[in-house]
């Protein structure tokens, strides 16, 4: 049975935080709150934890997950980005946006996208999100909580836990936090390519 935390969506209860996380380093899968939908995470280097997650989504091995992270200093460890993609992350971040760069070696090569060595990166304007990763020190990898044949991703943490009980070990209950997806843009491209139209902003990257 998954564990079931009603974590304060403005003042996260610090115990509740730390536990979250210990269960993200035991190996386990979270459900938890962004800006942007509830999402579906593990830690990075779970690989078991990661394939836990393609099995309950039905993903294929082309599914591009996202590195959740706490700040801008946090994503160049993980992505290549030039001072002029920097400036723009710094003023869309944090916030509703994916962005696809270049891996690092740092990533490890099954979070690669098969042909292009590119991963999806973020950093959610969301208190118990930020919360996490702050005890996390690393960022949470990620999807977002859509179940298999679904338009839209889940929103009722009490659905979330009829169907996911036997599936993850946590699901956070931080109140509704939206169902639009984020808006991604492939920062490999010149110029950046609107990938998918979402939550964030999107006209800055229209031609």
């Amino acid at each position: 049975m998954a564990q079931f935390f009603q974590i304060h969506p403005d003042n996260p209860q610090t115990r509740l935080i730390r536990r979250a996380v210990e269960i993200l380093l035991e190996g386990g899968v979270v459900v938890y709150p962004t800006d942007s939908s509830y999402a579906l995470g593990c830690q990075i280097g779970e690989k078991a934890a990661m394939e836990r997650i393609r099995r309950l989504r039905q993903l294929d091995d082309k599914h591009n997950f996202t590195l959740i992270c706490r700040d801008l200093s946090e994503i160049t460890t993980y992505a290549r980005i030039d001072n002029q993609a920097f400036r723009l992350l710094k003023s869309l971040t944090p916030g509703p946006y994916t962005f696809v760069y270049e891996a690092t070696k740092q990533v490890p090569r099954r979070l690669l996208h098969p042909k292009r060595k590119a991963i999806g990166i973020r950093v959610p304007d969301h208190t118990i999100c930020r919360a996490l990763l702050g005890e996390l020190n690393q960022p949470i990898l990620s999807t977002t909580l859509i179940m298999p044949n679904a338009e839209q991703p889940l929103t009722d943490p009490y659905e979330m836990r009829e169907l996911l009980d036997k599936h993850v070990d946590l699901i956070i209950d931080g109140g509704f936090c939206g169902l639009e997806p984020t808006t991604v843009v492939d920062m490999t491209a010149e110029p950046p390519l609107l990938i998918r139209r979402g939550k964030g902003d999107a006209t800055l990257f229209e031609e």
